[in-house]
């Protein structure tokens, strides 16, 4: 990482609905978490058979299939959302509905290992990506579904995120 202390993102940083993601991550060294993250989500998901990964664990509740695969569209959001802001693009960016992205994605008709994979190799890329940028970079400020954001809480979104449904695999799967 570049010469320069992270810091975790000022509350003037995020919409407050992202919130409840920031706070889950400990500590400032968000990089350092995310790359952490791989091995212990890969190990977790990884004792998890082919088969078992189509469990639902209520009625009308997603699969852990499409629990992963919702993991990978939201990271690949947020980092490309974090890149545009990191380089100084002042595009105001678009939302996007999670229900809608599962419906059309068919996570169960995926192989369990593929999903995997692409959390694995996404996940990598995007730590690559996050651990190239200045200190200017990870302050810049953009705006996503009409709030504002910094590249820096994107990252903390992402690992927050993460966190948060790992958990609820973890504790209702």
């Amino acid at each position: 990482m570049a010469n320069f202390t992270m810091q975790r993102p000022a509350v003037s940083e995020y919409a407050g609905h992202f919130g409840k993601y920031v706070d889950l991550v400990a500590g400032s060294d968000v990089v350092g978490a995310l790359r952490g993250q791989i091995g212990e989500t890969l190990a977790t998901l990884g004792a998890i058979a082919e088969a078992a990964s189509l469990k639902r664990y209520a009625e009308g509740k997603w699969s852990i299939r499409e629990v992963v695969g919702h993991m990978i569209d939201t990271e690949r959001i947020m980092a490309y959302r974090a890149l545009r802001i990191a380089r100084a693009d002042t595009t105001p960016l678009p939302g996007f509905d999670q229900d809608p992205y599962i419906a059309a994605a068919d996570f169960d008709a995926r192989r369990w290992s593929g999903l995997l994979e692409e959390f694995e190799v996404l996940r990598r890329s995007n730590v690559l990506m996050f651990d190239g940028l200045n200190g200017d970079a990870w302050g810049r400020l953009g705006t996503a579904s009409g709030n504002a954001i910094s590249a820096r809480a994107l990252a903390f979104v992402i690992a927050g995120h993460e966190l948060h449904h790992m958990k609820i695999v973890r504790e209702r799967y």
